[in-house]
């Protein structure tokens, strides 16, 4: 008889565990709470550490249908747009083994879950919250919510992609679960029409704008079609845990203010978007393992991370990978999950701070914000391109 694995969560990286433990040979079934897809979200960028794990999982092919491959990462100063540094992309194959793409992460999770409504042996409700879970019979039993009516399941295997706020995170780790913590920043983000904009920045590059305690990327989407633009903001932001994280309210003046200094075609960019969506970001301190007995996490769940690395999708397609690898080699679910915390809960520990620290860099003001601009450019982009080698080539 087949394994089973149940996944709580049905985004990047819920899916993406359910097509690598389906190719490991679980049948799984995948609950998430939300009743439908919807277009919400925006822009991400695959670096071709997520990008090798999806081609591993026949998962490319459906992204690559909507998604670009940008040429450079541009840095520029944001007060008058000089250039810091270009960081060439054209290569990352060669370099680092898979492509660097950028997609809308509705697009993404669509082609995530039709290719594991093909998948024989998936199953996939929506609707559905995980409520609770419990040891049974050596298999692990959860507790799960339809509107008003309560249901159970059984399997093998339960994975918690339930996001930053998971329901099974706080039954694996109450020692180390400390709540989740304003990290200090809101991510404000549009999507722009191409003909609103100057058609310069519908290139397939991302651009990164840097200035004091904010920054500013943006790059197009679906072949050109939009611009997607993130706006990063040091702000205060009510820490009320009910807020929703993909769709506040945006307040337009604090975009205004952030950027008023900045270069005109900045603005241009800013004033472009006729509606911004706010997110706080959030984070959680680093945990020393992601799994307990026959229950693990994944993304969010497990490592949340301010964005300024581009990794949060990725780390959870790497989560994915590492599950598919391991169960492909050993039946022993406790054991395999433990070998699954060992590989992976380093290096996404890694991430989480890598991430935090870049974040600093990049919010520098005065002559601190000066000699980051002027390290940038001495180092060049052979140089920058190697200090990722770690990252995108693993």
């Amino acid at each position: 008889m087949a394994r089973r694995a149940i996944i709580a969560g049905a985004g990047i990286g819920g899916l993406s565990t359910a097509l690598a433990l389906a190719q490991a040979g679980f049948e799984v079934a995948v609950y998430e709470r939300a009743e439908a897809f919807e277009e919400f979200g925006a822009g991400l960028q695959l670096t071709p550490n997520a990008t090798r794990v999806l081609a591993r999982l026949g998962a490319l092919a459906g992204a690559l249908e909507a998604a670009m491959a940008p040429h450079a990462i541009l840095t520029l100063r944001g007060s008058d747009d000089s250039e810091l540094v270009r960081v060439p992309l054209d290569d990352a194959e060669r370099r680092w083994g898979a492509p660097y793409l950028t997609i809308h992460r509705a697009d993404l999770q669509r082609a995530l879950a039709e290719a594991a409504r093909r998948r024989p042996g998936v199953s996939l409700t929506l609707g559905v919250s995980l409520t609770g879970l419990a040891s049974e019979n050596g298999r692990v039993a959860v507790a799960l919510k339809r509107g008003p009516s309560a249901m159970r399941d059984v399997a093998d295997l339960l994975i918690g992609a339930d996001g930053l706020r998971s329901v099974v995170r706080e039954s694996l780790v109450r020692s180390e679960g400390a709540e989740a913590a304003f990290a200090g920043r809101i991510a404000f983000r549009a999507t722009v029409e191409a003909r609103l904009i100057d058609r310069r920045w519908l290139r397939p590059v991302v651009v990164l704008r840097l200035g004091p305690k904010a920054h500013l990327v943006h790059y197009p989407l679906r072949g050109g079609s939009v611009a997607n633009i993130v706006a990063v903001v040091v702000q205060d932001w009510r820490n009320d845990t009910t807020v929703d994280l993909w769709n506040g309210d945006a307040d337009g003046q604090v975009l205004d203010r952030a950027f008023a200094g900045w270069s005109p075609e900045t603005r241009a960019l800013i004033t472009a978007a006729s509606v911004w969506r706010a997110w706080p970001l959030y984070v959680r301190p680093p945990i020393s393992s992601f799994s307990l007995g026959r229950a693990a996490l994944v993304g969010d769940a497990a490592h949340p991370m301010v964005p300024f690395l581009a990794q949060g999708a990725a780390q959870a397609i790497e989560d994915a990978g590492a599950l598919g690898r391991i169960f492909s080699q050993t039946d022993d679910v406790p054991s395999g999950l433990a070998e699954y915390s060992r590989d992976r809960a380093a290096r996404a520990n890694r991430v989480q701070a890598e991430s935090a620290k870049l974040g600093r860099i990049y919010h520098l003001s005065g002559p601190l914000a000066l000699a980051r601009d002027a390290a940038m450019r001495l180092m060049g982009p052979r140089r920058l391109s190697a200090r990722y080698d770690w990252l995108y080539g693993a």
